[in-house]
């Protein structure tokens, strides 16, 4: 058992409490009438399976019953940050999906 941190509650609680309900940030089509069956489809279906670090979308469903975001490595299933809806990331993923702090890649950008 491990135990998930909850920004709403402020603690650390047993996973039994949370649920997770997919891939985290997806954004939603500004014209879904004038979207093709197939662009349609990919938005309804199609999810990021990646090898590395992933952005979660999970619940609260026993405690504050309240949804937040979780940045997660697939591999080794470490959850390496908590954060509120409407929130960006600090950790994302490298090109080999390894984290890297976003503060970092984008002076790297910068740098580039």
């Amino acid at each position: 058992m491990f135990y998930i941190y909850c920004p709403y509650c402020g603690e650390h609680r047993e996973e039994e409490e949370f649920h997770p309900k997919g891939q985290a940030h997806i954004v939603r089509p500004k014209d879904p009438e004038a979207c093709s069956d197939e662009e349609w489809g990919d938005y309804l279906f199609f999810r990021d399976n990646p090898r590395g670090v992933h952005h979660e979308l999970w619940v609260h469903a026993v405690g504050c019953r309240k949804f937040f975001n979780v940045t997660r490595h697939t591999v080794t299933y470490e959850i390496l940050e908590t954060y509120k809806m409407g929130e960006q990331p600090s950790i994302t993923a490298d090109d080999r999906g390894q984290p890297r702090e976003a503060a970092a890649a984008s002076q790297e950008g910068v740098r580039a």
